[in-house]
């Protein structure tokens, strides 16, 4: 089974596992970011990682529960 990467555009030079969760809707408050991490597997590169403020830049890839979200700046071509 092949996995789909599901690309996230940022605008900014990082954005936080908190605001990820919340702008693909996987929360609707960021005050929800902290019990979602403490009750789900969150990896970032292949390591767990359950701190909301955790700064994820372009390359980074995030894995939760069956997706995988890969960031990119951007304007960025990857074609």
């Amino acid at each position: 089974m092949e996995i789909e990467i599901i690309k996230v555009q940022i605008h900014t030079d990082f954005i936080t596992l908190g605001q990820l969760l919340k702008y693909k809707g996987i929360i609707a408050m960021g005050n929800e970011a902290k019990l979602f991490l403490l009750d789900n597997e969150v990896l970032v590169n292949g390591q767990n990682e359950n701190r909301r403020g955790r700064k994820l830049y372009p390359g980074d890839l995030i894995t939760i529960d069956d997706k995988t979200y890969s960031i990119e700046h951007k304007g960025e071509e990857n074609e």
